[in-house]
């Protein structure tokens, strides 16, 4: 142990460590809390420096568990639970239905479902002809008495939360259903995991800390000259820290974009220099343009291709442009003029008009058919939203890159030839399939599959010719190609990731490392 050179290294934290255990003590972030007034978080530093220089080892760790009061658990503790509140309300207020529980309580209507269930359980509620909640008693389960007591418990505790090792078996077992450890944000509880580690010095530390004693250092010498301390002459007749002139200088941090904002970018570019232009519109859509207008029936199973979120308020827009609507409610009723026989259906003018967040990026196509240039040649990225599982491959929110192509002469070999410069030249795949698919819209309709090196062979988007069906009632009278590409795919391919969910991590450190 070169003593001399691991004086000149050590920080007031490690020194007031040093300084104030014995060689056979052991350490904790609870007894550096208790003796030196640490914060953990210091603790934690001075732990890690030490271990560093080889002054201690760790002997012991154990990971505790813990249950932290969460706002929605707060405000449980302070107002009383759902089902605590739903029974105040009925027995003040007589019977009443969902709506008017929600109402009456300010919840949604489906949080009054879920507290109805367990109540009804318990035989404490039931449901009358009228489909409205009757107060029947008290529920008389060792539950109903132990979560308000836990809520009320973390709440008075300090740090608002309640270790695992303090709580009986009956109480365990009751968090275990107002708990989670991830997707809290609509639990009483949030359960948190901490690593209480022990560790203790190495033999020969006597050395070092006679050595500290021996030059004079406390840790409570002057790291940095401020001009605070000039002004009030605090510095005067104290000691200050040497400097260790071989330090490595800090890493300067620039900024930087996100790998995936830049490949965003260079699709624009690629696409921008073989004329294609592009367009974009608003998130919130109508029914009409995301769905009907791309003849995609009202009541059929074609629309379950997509989940959607319907907007709350308003639920509807004031009205649909003319003569769209006319042409688009034709079609689906009769087929119109396009030599089709439609689904043959009263077209709902109302259903039309419901506002939801778009669900494909065929919309803005719809949108551009109206008002393209023939020949013409339109790309846009565009955000979709649909309700799906998360997963390596899929997302709830992402982005296409979706694209029409019109002209008296384009064709499928037109269209195939689109969809290898996606997977080739700019996912970068060197294993491309095309499958027949099918799209409402679209006859014929293909799907493109790449292989990734390590999730194999998935979809990176759909195409196809538009039908008459939707460019007859769009005004356009010649062959338009249409594909709607997973761009979040293809990046995930080009960028070299196994997950969709890295393209919109958090982890700044990765953005800093990237070449």
């Amino acid at each position: 142990m070169d003593i001399e050179s691991i004086i000149k290294n050590l920080h007031p934290l490690e020194i007031k460590v040093l300084k104030n255990f014995k060689e056979h003590e052991l350490l904790s972030a609870a007894e550096l809390e208790a003796r030196l007034a640490y914060k953990e978080g210091h603790a934690n530093q001075a732990f890690s420096w030490l271990q560093m220089k080889d002054i201690i080892e760790e002997k012991s760790r154990e990971t505790k568990t813990f249950f932290e009061l969460t706002p929605f658990g707060e405000e449980a503790a302070n107002e009383g639970t759902p089902e605590q509140r739903i029974l105040r309300v009925l027995k003040e207020k007589g019977a009443l239905n969902f709506k008017e529980i929600a109402a009456q309580l300010g919840i949604e209507e489906r949080d009054v479902g879920a507290s109805y269930g367990q109540l009804a359980k318990e035989g404490a509620v039931s449901m009358n002809a009228e489909k409205k909640v009757l107060f029947v008693k008290e529920p008389e389960s060792e539950r109903f008495r132990l979560i308000p007591a836990l809520l009320q418990k973390a709440r008075d505790s300090a740090d608002k939360k309640l270790a695992q090792s303090e709580l009986s078996a009956q109480e365990l077992q009751a968090m275990g259903s107002i708990a989670k450890k991830r997707g809290a944000s609509a639990s009483f509880f949030k359960i948190a995991e901490r690593d209480s580690v022990t560790y203790a010095f190495k033999s020969g530390v006597s050395a070092l800390q006679e050595a500290l004693a021996k030059a004079g250092i406390t840790g409570d010498e002057i790291g940095q000259l401020t001009a605070e301390s000039l002004k009030t002459g605090e510095w005067k007749g104290q000691a200050f820290r040497s400097y260790n002139i071989q330090l490595p200088p800090a890493r300067v941090l620039s900024g930087r974009p996100s790998a995936y904002s830049d490949f965003l970018e260079g699709v624009k570019d690629k696409l921008c220099s073989l004329g294609f232009e592009e367009f974009d519109g608003p998130l919130v859509e109508t029914d009409f343009w995301n769905s009907d207008a791309l003849f995609m029936p009202q009541f059929h199973a074609a629309r379950d291709i997509h989940d959607v979120y319907y907007i709350k308020n308003p639920t509807h827009a004031k009205s649909i442009e003319e003569p769209f609507l006319s042409r688009v409610a034709e079609v689906h009723e009769t087929g119109g003029n396009t030599g089709s026989r439609g689904w043959g259906y009263q077209f709902d003018r109302d259903f039309t008009r419901r506002l939801l967040l778009r669900s494909q990026g065929t919309v803005l196509s719809a949108h551009q058919l109206a008002k393209a240039k023939i020949p013409g040649k339109y790309f846009g990225i565009v955000r979709c939203f649909r309700y799906d599982k998360v997963d390596a491959t899929h997302l709830s929110d992402f982005y296409q890159t979706e694209g029409i192509v019109l002209g008296k002469n384009v064709n499928l070999k037109t269209l195939l030839g689109i969809l290898k410069m996606f997977a080739v030249e700019i996912a970068g795949a060197t294993e491309v399939k095309y499958v027949g698919g099918y799209f409402p819209f679209t006859e014929p309709s293909i799907e493109v599959h790449i292989k990734h090196p390590v999730l194999g062979w998935f979809e990176l988007g759909g195409s196809g010719i538009l039908r008459p069906e939707v460019t007859r009632a769009m005004g356009v009278d010649v062959p338009v190609l249409a594909w709607g590409i997973g761009i979040d795919r293809m990046a995930l391919m080009a960028l070299g990731l196994n997950d969709l969910r890295e393209l919109f991590s958090s982890d700044i450190e990765a953005v800093r490392l990237r070449k």
